[in-house]
């Protein structure tokens, strides 16, 4: 089995890349979001957490959680955002390990998970590869898919790692510049997949 960690910012291409690895190389893919929207129904033990830490603000009419809301908070505080993310890690890794057990029978599985470092999820990963893009691309994307500004796009991006800190700390790097075959070819070129 070969467990392989799959980063980078919002709006750089991680979805595309574990959808390439599914479909051609066969890999399970393990999405972090997905697994956070998961854990955080109504009455979970994450949510009742989330809930002590931010409030009852942070619910919508009917007593779920507002994600544009919480979003919103921390991305503007980053106290918060660290309050958040240790909540994460604490119900949101063991999850991701959970299935990695269940799955260990697979040839490859793919953790894609945008906070793979802050999580030290990065260090259970046989390698890790980052997606990294131009900037004015990935506002694009962010505006797009969750439907807000430019301005909070970008507070979102300045929140996160930079492309610079995954090309010094990943060991492959894919440039996503929209090119489907292009982002194919240069995943073709890692060769821990052939």
């Amino acid at each position: 089995m070969k467990l392989i960690g799959l980063t980078g910012t919002s709006g750089a291409g991680k979805s595309t890349v574990s959808k390439i690895l599914q479909e051609e190389y066969g890999a399970e893919i393990i999405d972090a979001d997905k697994v956070a929207k998961q854990l955080t129904k109504k009455g979970t033990l994450y949510t009742k957490s989330i809930i002590r830490s931010f409030g009852d603000e942070i619910l919508d009419w009917q007593g779920e959680l507002n994600r544009k809301k919480l979003a919103n908070i921390i991305y503007e505080d980053e106290k918060k955002r660290e309050q958040l993310n240790q909540l994460t890690f604490i119900y949101v890794v063991d999850e991701i390990k959970r299935q990695i057990n269940t799955l260990h029978h697979k040839k490859i599985i793919v953790i894609d998970a945008p906070l793979l470092f802050e999580s030290k999820l990065n260090q259970i990963c046989d390698f890790v590869i980052a997606v990294i893009a131009k900037e004015e691309r990935k506002i694009e994307r962010i505006c797009n898919r969750d439907g807000i500004s430019r301005e909070d796009a970008i507070r979102r991006l300045r929140a996160q790692k930079t492309d610079e800190f995954f090309k010094e700390n990943c060991d492959y790097i894919l440039n996503n510049q929209e090119e489907i075959e292009d982002l194919k070819e240069q995943i073709a070129n890692i060769k821990i997949l052939q």
